[in-house]
């Protein structure tokens, strides 16, 4: 076998593509191919960085098994991939701790380029300290399943970071504050990096009414 390919793990943007690292740039422009979510997000994000064509991989919750499959292959024929997510940090909430376990298990390189990452935004916008906090990612979507995690939460003394989709805002709020209570402080930060960015901060019954129906990717913080 000859030398085995490096597997790039590449943050990009979570909404403004200025936010794109040099290194990011460098990594995907050299990259013999890009391991991505969906075909139309990857090549979009290609085509605004400026990159030309690459070889596409795709590999997500429905194929991840086989996708990884396929970026494995690539490596060991000596392939640079680079992987990405639709937005921010891969394998943090999405698809990618399989490919990395697979290249862990065949002596394959795997680096780190870091970048945004939507989690660590959020963070730093809140106006109260998060010395430590459970992350709980997404609840799960059954109802019996979400309850029992809602019900496990609720036993927390410590911060809680929350995400859930854009349309799953509203839903998500109204939750919170029927098991947490309407006083329950949280940080609600909304489509970060773009221009219709917004923090909203106070009791979570007062945050849902702001809300409204409105739709977004979102971070919530309940301290």
């Amino acid at each position: 076998m000859g030398s085995l390919g490096n597997l790039w793990v590449v943050a990009t943007p979570i909404g403004n593509y200025g936010d794109i690292t040099l290194r990011a740039l460098e990594i995907l422009k050299n990259a013999d191919g890009v391991a991505c979510e969906e075909y139309r997000l990857g090549s979009t994000l290609l085509k605004k960085l400026g990159i030309g064509k690459k070889k596409l991989i795709i590999l997500n919750e429905h194929n991840e098994t086989e996708g990884t499959e396929e970026v494995i292959q690539a490596l060991l024929s000596g392939q640079s991939i680079a992987l990405i997510s639709d937005c921010g940090t891969p394998a943090f909430a999405d698809p990618g701790t399989s490919l990395v376990k697979r290249c862990v298990e065949y002596g394959i390189r795997v680096s780190s380029i870091p970048g945004a990452s939507s989690l660590m935004a959020a963070i730093s916008l809140s106006p109260l300290p998060l010395k430590e906090f459970y992350f709980s990612g997404f609840l799960p979507r059954g109802e019996s399943e979400r309850r029992e995690k809602i019900n496990f939460l609720k036993t927390l003394r410590t911060p809680i970071i929350l995400m859930d989709t854009p349309y799953r805002m509203g839903k998500l709020l109204g939750e919170i504050g029927t098991n947490f209570g309407k006083n329950r402080l949280v940080t609600l930060a909304v489509d970060l990096t773009l221009p219709a960015e917004s923090l909203l901060h106070g009791p979570v019954g007062e945050v849902s009414k702001r809300v409204k129906d409105r739709k977004g990717e979102f971070i919530l913080i309940l301290h």
